[in-house]
């Protein structure tokens, strides 16, 4: 795969915590690619480094060596305002649990990301609309979370996702707290973006029946990258 074709380059990062004075390593070396509309899954049991590779790719965590690219940019040499921008417009994240807030309608909750983008209320809430409807939620653009079942709430989140049109979404086990039901629902929703608008997703998942319908699956074990298919 071509550098100048790829939405995201990942090269050769290492990360580590400390655990009780011990050094932990997460992450050990990895290096991969994703191509513009592509559909990647990262596959691996509890423990592998999924989460952590998603949290630096996504920007919310500092690799402690190695480097990102994100449309040819390293986001993590800009200021912290101008990072903060940065992931704000250009990725966007579908987590386990859906991270609404429980205060706000649905309308709400998925205009905040385009709020803090602009200035143009009107326009952030004409575009939350048209998001919401065509996630299936044109009835409930007034519920609060409360009032939606947990398939609706993870349709609010990827609506909410793909408000600022970002060129890349992470979606950390998005089918994890679902029933089998709803899981595929919301699988066939997120094919169903990929395909329909081209939008660049990267699935961390430890179900094969989620990783399959991916254009590639990455494994990984133990922080490295084992196969890939």
């Amino acid at each position: 795969m071509k550098n100048e074709e790829s939405v995201l380059i990942v090269r050769n990062v290492y990360k580590s915590y400390q655990n009780d004075g011990l050094k932990v390593e997460v992450l050990k070396g990895v290096s991969f690619s994703v191509a513009k509309g592509e559909m990647v899954a990262i596959m691996g049991p509890s423990g592998a480094g999924k989460s952590t590779l998603l949290n630096i790719i996504g920007t919310l965590e500092y690799p402690d060596s190695g480097e990102i690219l994100i449309g040819g940019r390293n986001p993590f040499k800009l200021s912290d305002a101008e990072l903060a921008a940065f992931r704000n417009k250009e990725i966007g994240f579908v987590f386990q649990f859906h991270h609404l807030l429980p205060e706000f309608s649905a309308l709400e909750n998925v205009m905040i990301p385009s709020i803090i983008y602009s200035d143009e209320y009107s326009e952030s809430k004409k575009r939350a609309i048209e998001i919401l409807c065509e996630v299936g939620l044109s009835e409930r653009l007034n519920h609060r979370p409360n009032m939606l079942s947990g398939g609706e709430r993870q349709r609010v989140a990827v609506a909410r996702a793909l408000i600022n049109d970002p060129g890349l979404v992470l979606a950390d086990e998005p089918t994890g707290n679902l029933d089998v039901e709803n899981g595929d629902r919301l699988m066939e929703l997120l094919l169903k973006i990929n395909r329909d608008i081209g939008t660049t997703f990267i699935i961390a998942t430890h179900n094969p029946e989620v990783a399959e319908r991916a254009d590639r699956i990455i494994y990984l074990r133990d922080g490295m990258i084992i196969d890939e298919k």
